[in-house]
């Protein structure tokens, strides 16, 4: 077989064909591995230091643990420049709004880590009156890096499973590959608490119902 003749072709063997509802099937594919391939090599991400983890995320980048053979050297400290978003550290309730604006201001593909205890679940913070119990809640996460703080090691374990992740996306099934705009994350409101704009209706109808309820449990006033 010649190298002109190792596409589509030179696999549909006249005695055993490929069906044509397959071909395609098989050119996306091989489109697939080249596609996946560079994207997982050459991740830009983007630098989003918190809180105690952030050292070891630097101590990460530095000459020692050479991010660079896994192709993630580069680090970005814009978001229209980068495509994986690394929270790393306590999120407060205060914190997460910018979050969720900066992952609305990257481009398409993106991909967030959740490094530590703190930002995977609230970690020993866990529900206090001004943290975040997860990132989770508010953006979608990709991977979740163990710890408090993760070792260098292990945060370098979440980069090569999110390449792992990344090289097994198919462009038939990836939200960011169809037609028309992804629609933005709303921003959260922030005011005694933390909102979620995508709750707005849920927490009406609770207002409303606690309301009600309090006219019902009330006692009519008796004149005098």
């Amino acid at each position: 077989m010649t190298h002109d003749d190792r596409g589509l072709k030179g696999l549909n063997n006249p005695d055993y064909p490929i069906p044509e509802e397959l071909q395609s099937t098989i050119a996306v594919t091989s489109l697939d591995r080249i596609y996946n391939w560079t994207r997982a090599k050459s991740m830009w991400p983007l630098l989003f230091g918190l809180a105690c983890c952030a050292i070891e995320m630097i101590a990460t980048a530095a000459s020692r643990y050479d991010l660079s053979r896994f192709g993630m050297e580069v680090m970005r400290a814009s978001p229209r420049q980068a495509d994986l978003l690394i929270v790393s550290g306590t999120v407060t309730k205060k914190m997460i709004v910018p979050i969720v604006r900066i992952y609305n201001q990257m481009p398409e593909p993106k991909y967030v880590l959740a490094m530590g205890a703190c930002a995977s679940g609230g970690g020993p913070f866990k529900e206090g009156y001004n943290v975040v119990s997860g990132i989770d809640t508010f953006i979608p996460v990709d991977v979740y890096v163990p710890g408090c703080p993760p070792t260098p090691q292990a945060l370098m374990h979440g980069f090569l499973t999110l390449q792992k992740k990344i090289e097994s996306q198919s462009l038939r099934t990836v939200p960011w590959y169809r037609s028309g705009e992804s629609e933005a994350i709303p921003v959260p409101i922030l005011g005694p608490d933390i909102i979620d704009p995508r709750q707005a209706d849920l927490i009406r109808r609770h207002a409303e119902q606690a309301a009600a309820s309090r006219d019902t449990t009330t006692p009519a006033p008796t004149e005098a």
